[in-house]
């Protein structure tokens, strides 16, 4: 399940040199070639999925574990003071390339960076609305 025109399939399965820091049978995590911070890398599975809604369960559920470990590495070699990882799903939320991928971002003080959302004020009855919305009149 590769796409010939995505960059990312290419990346991932070695048709293009990358800065490869971990690669197994499913994954190649790189860094990313234009990096919010030091150590920014990226989760690339091997195989296509254009996002979140598309990747295959069994490989979705590799890919946490995979962060875990990788985030672990980055902050220990690098000396990081937190971690972000980011995941965007279509053009509106960020997404720029359509190959499912997760940023690993090591966060640093002072780095300049402003990751973090603006929480937003919601009232009860809209809360209540949002969830009846998604899961019914069930409790």
């Amino acid at each position: 399940m590769r796409d010939e025109n995505c960059i990312f399939c290419k990346i991932a399965n070695g048709e293009i040199p990358s800065r490869t820091l971990y690669e197994d049978n499913d994954f190649r995590v790189i860094l990313d070639l234009a990096p919010a911070t030091k150590g920014h890398a990226l989760i690339l599975p091997k195989n296509h999925y254009k996002n979140l809604y598309e990747i295959e369960e069994e490989t979705a559920a590799k890919v946490m574990p995979l962060a875990k470990k990788m985030a672990v590495e980055i902050t220990q070699k690098l000396g990081g003071d937190g971690f972000n990882l980011m995941q965007n799903n279509n053009e509106i939320a960020g997404q720029t390339v359509f190959h499912f991928h997760m940023h690993l971002i090591p966060r640093y003080n002072n780095d300049n960076q402003n990751l973090v959302m603006k929480p937003q004020q919601a009232t009860d009855e809209e809360l209540d609305a949002v969830r009846e919305a998604i899961v019914g009149n069930g409790k």
